[in-house]
């Protein structure tokens, strides 16, 4: 869900989920206090009226008896001055909170409740007062409110009024109660619904930028290991994706960093000690000429020639090391051109075979593509990976009489170069690495096998640029196939024509 789906969620939430729990609280609420006020009155009522108009059910509450007394001061006078009767409704009236008084001639005569008429005597209405003659009787306020309804009588030429008399402070307090209850409800709807908006809030937005941060704070320590996942689509969920696809990424170039630094360092120690051999050799023969050991004019020349061939190979480990980083630097030029298949193997042959047949290495040609095949290469940077090749297979050859057989099949759309050998072959263990740079699966880098490690993995970076591959087999004591796979020029002029 996208933040202003949920954001919008979040705004319903706050106005449908108060609205909706007040509503229900406020019907509970309101039925347990109509229900008190039904038991402690007998009148039937609704939520509004007791709001709105109190006196109304507290004028229910002695309506019955009123009409009852009523009836008694037209047809029957004498009875509300008896005592048993007056006992009567007032035990009556005492259940509904009110109580009964009769005044004769100015004279209490009877008080339903003495503590109440002692408060009351001085403001209860006189005979003949219009305005507590009436059913809705007369609202008496102050530190203690009541409701009076009086009914005047004669008894005997006596002047009489019988009041009925609600206590209007046991009402008042079930409606404050009410109120008191609904604002508590109201404050405690809101907070709950602050806790879960807070809370959803949280948990969907605090809560993975707390992670992000952590992983803010791992990565400046140089941790790149903490990973921050997240299964939510939304802003934040996308921000977590941008944040783990970053993390890895830096991961993967500080690993490629310290590769390269490792890497770096094991090529200045294989360029150290590769150069520290002719070195030495140089430092001897050239002090055997300075101490005179060299007293021969034979002596002299093998010297200096040897001098001449160790320099030489300094030469190409240098020379090697140079190209290769052009090449990693994609600094060096290529010169594609479309050459003959056949007859470019043939000039290679040609070039190769006398100097490996003073090595005791017969070198056999097998063409079984058409001596038509065209390929688009630069030659001389394909001619530098043949060598690299033989010249592996020359260095690692193990045998009195080596073989190195190169053969070409033809496919649809590629040729398949093979460059066989019968050396030493290659470790089940090395085979992956071989064309990785600085790899060598001599370890010991003895002065026989030397190099930088250097010359496969310039192989496999000039056939890449080539858009070709490269890869090997190979069995111990048995010896090594480098398979060479290149495009034809068929294939090159459709993609041509395509773009």
């Amino acid at each position: 869900m996208r933040m202003r789906a949920k954001l919008f969620v979040a705004f319903l939430i706050v106005i449908i989920l108060p609205i909706s729990l007040i509503t229900s609280v406020g019907a509970i609420i309101i039925s347990y206090q109509l229900q008190s006020i039904e038991r402690s009155y007998n009148v039937e009522s609704d939520s509004f009226e007791v709001i709105q108009n109190p006196l109304h059910i507290l004028n229910g509450v002695t309506k019955e008896v009123y009409g009852e007394i009523k009836l008694l001061a037209m047809k029957d006078p004498e009875r509300l001055c008896d005592k048993t009767y007056l006992d009567q409704i007032n035990a009556e009236m005492k259940e509904k909170y009110s109580f009964v008084v009769v005044k004769k001639n100015d004279t209490i005569v009877y008080a339903g409740d003495k503590d109440q008429v002692e408060y009351l005597k001085n403001s209860l209405p006189q005979f003949g007062d219009r305005d507590a003659n009436i059913d809705g009787g007369l609202y008496i306020g102050g530190r203690q409110s009541y409701l009076i309804k009086q009914q005047d009588f004669y008894e005997k030429e006596n002047e009489c009024t019988i009041y009925l008399i609600t206590n209007m402070n046991t009402m008042v307090p079930q409606v404050k109660n009410f109120m008191i209850e609904i604002c508590i409800a109201f404050f405690v709807i809101i907070c709950l619904t602050a806790v879960i908006i807070t809370g959803w809030l949280y948990q969907c937005m605090i809560h993975p930028l707390n992670k992000l941060r952590i992983a803010t704070l791992r990565m400046k320590e140089g941790d790149l290991n903490y990973s921050v996942t997240t299964n939510k689509k939304d802003e934040i969920g996308l921000l977590c994706e941008d944040f783990e696809e970053m993390r890895l990424r830096l991961k993967e170039l500080l690993e490629t960093k310290l590769q390269y630094e490792k890497e770096s360092k094991e090529l200045i120690s294989n360029i150290s000690h590769d150069l520290k051999t002719p070195l030495t050799a140089i430092k001897g023969y050239t002090e055997g000429i300075l101490d005179g050991v060299a007293d021969t004019p034979e002596k002299r020349e093998k010297y200096l020639k040897t001098i001449y061939a160790k320099a030489n190979d300094m030469t190409l480990l240098v020379d090697e090391l140079s190209l290769y980083t052009k090449l990693d630097t994609n600094t060096i030029p290529y010169n594609f051109v479309t050459v003959n298949l056949d007859q470019y193997f043939t000039d290679c042959i040609s070039e190769l075979s006398l100097d490996l047949e003073v090595k005791n290495i017969d070198l056999g040609y097998f063409n079984y593509a058409s001596h038509e095949t065209k390929v688009v290469i630069d030659p001389e940077q394909i001619k530098r990976v043949i060598n690299n090749i033989i010249g592996n297979a020359v260095k690692y050859m193990d045998k009195r009489r080596g073989i190195i057989n190169i053969r070409i099949h033809e496919e649809t759309q590629q040729v398949i170069i093979e460059i066989e050998d019968n050396g030493k072959g290659i470790a089940e263990k090395d085979l992956p690495y071989i064309f990785d740079r600085f790899y060598r699966t001599d370890a010991s880098r003895n002065s026989s096998t030397g190099g930088t490690g250097l010359g496969l993995a310039i192989a496999k970076k000039i056939i890449e640029e080539h858009n070709g591959n490269i890869w090997a087999k190979s069995k111990e004591n048995m010896g090594t196939i480098i398979y060479l796979c290149l495009k034809k020029e068929m294939e090159s002029n459709e993609q041509d024509t395509d773009h």
